[in-house]
């Protein structure tokens, strides 16, 4: 098992970015590559065992949701399927991977702004961690950054 993380300070307020984060099924709303995003069996998007199904860059994942807490402003979504490697297909690819991954909110007092730390668990295969764990270091800056769009196109709108 390897553990990617990552965090910064977002320039918004914590209920704003939380009210964007907080429904498992709004994640095309902020995750760029994201097309279609559908919650299946007639869940919320904040009730824990609800399974998401989307398409990210045109690779169709189903995740459910493992933990919400609109309290302590985190939630936790879990693999349903394992998740093939994206890009490599020879015979020295990674081993599709398992994962859990947990979205965390705090307050930064000072300017009002919002604490993030994303961290993703991996179940890998013994060979692939490091190859797993570099994919995941690359995407959720990746992911935090295209969060951060979605709040200022947001903040624009609201103007």
């Amino acid at each position: 098992m390897t553990r990617a993380y990552y965090s910064t300070v977002l320039d918004h307020p914590l209920d704003t970015v939380w009210s964007l984060i907080r429904d498992f099924n709004n994640y095309p709303a902020y995750i760029d590559g994201v097309s279609e995003s559908v919650i299946e069996d007639d869940r919320r998007g904040d009730e824990i065992g609800a399974i998401r199904r989307f398409c990210y860059l045109g690779l169709w994942v189903r995740q459910r949701l493992a933990g919400h807490s609109d309290a302590q402003h985190s939630l936790t979504y879990a693999s349903i399927e394992p998740l093939p490697f994206p890009q490599d297909t020879g015979a020295d690819a990674p081993k599709p991977t398992g994962y859990e991954g947990t979205m965390h909110l705090l307050p930064v007092i000072e300017g009002n702004r919002t604490f993030i730390e994303w961290s993703v668990k991996l179940e890998t295969a013994p060979g692939d961690a490091d190859r797993w764990h570099t994919q995941f270091q690359a995407w959720i800056p990746d992911w935090t950054d295209s969060l951060i769009r979605a709040l200022a196109r947001r903040e624009v709108a609201i103007r």
